[in-house]
């Protein structure tokens, strides 16, 4: 019988996990462990790292996996590509599941770069109110531009001091809507958007409130990924399934 591991830690991979449920298929998700308090499936869970490739090869063949579905956020590149060499490893079938990366549009005033450490230097400028939407793995790498006053918003509070000088926290759980994205800009005096290019509808509203107020992104373009197969619907991923014993 045919046994999923669901990637997870998107709002797609919920999804999915329902759709997965509601068909009776035998699957497990599988959450990094990133957030204090991940959301409950309706399949057995697991939580935390494989431990690399071997790691994740270990564990397909322990619990006799036969697809892997990654549905993890377009910015977890190691784990994107362990996915795709456990799954030669094991001779096991893969797919990505992913949401469409965002396009700017007319009224859009991005400054598209290619990793964290180019949006740092691209505020290499005088004092401003940033919006820093990035998570939190790689705040300290904005310590080096200390003139701003950055603004996170967070799923779960800080347990430790951040490693920002000027920093302040909203603690919030998208998705998130354009009336609430407007409010927040608006009364946070916020001048500059900093963001991963995610892609879906969870996160798109800043985008859209950014541009209604005139304020400049810096866009972190997604990071490159071995070939694989990908699609970015619930029913792509259920045919695949169901064609791919």
């Amino acid at each position: 019988m045919n046994k999923i591991l669901i990637l997870g830690g998107t709002s797609e991979a919920s999804a999915l996990a329902s759709a997965v449920a509601k068909r009776g298929l035998p699957a497990i998700f599988s959450y990094a462990g990133r957030v204090a308090t991940p959301k409950p499936q309706p399949l057995p869970t697991r939580i935390g790292g494989f431990g690399g490739v071997s790691g994740l090869a270990a564990f397909v063949a322990r619990e006799r996996i036969t697809h892997i579905v990654d549905a993890t956020h377009p910015f977890a590149a190691q784990m994107s590509t362990n996915a795709v060499a456990a799954a030669a490893q094991c001779g096991v079938k893969v797919i990505a599941f992913t949401r469409p990366a965002w396009r700017p549009v007319d009224g859009d005033q991005w400054q598209s770069v290619a990793s964290i450490d180019e949006a740092v230097s691209a505020l290499a400028a005088p004092p401003q109110r940033v919006l820093l939407a990035i998570g939190r793995m790689h705040l300290a790498a904005f310590a080096t531009q200390p003139q701003h006053h950055y603004m996170l918003r967070l799923v779960d509070p800080p347990t430790s001091p951040l490693p920002l000088a000027d920093v302040s926290t909203v603690i919030d759980r998208g998705p998130f809507t354009l009336e609430g994205d407007l409010a927040l800009l608006e009364t946070q005096g916020i001048q500059r958007i900093v963001c991963k290019n995610s892609g879906g509808e969870g996160a798109a509203s800043k985008l859209t409130a950014a541009r209604m107020l005139g304020l400049p992104i810096v866009m972190i373009e997604r990071p490159a990924l071995p070939p694989r197969h990908e699609v970015h619907r619930i029913d792509d991923v259920l045919t695949w399934l169901s064609e791919c014993p």
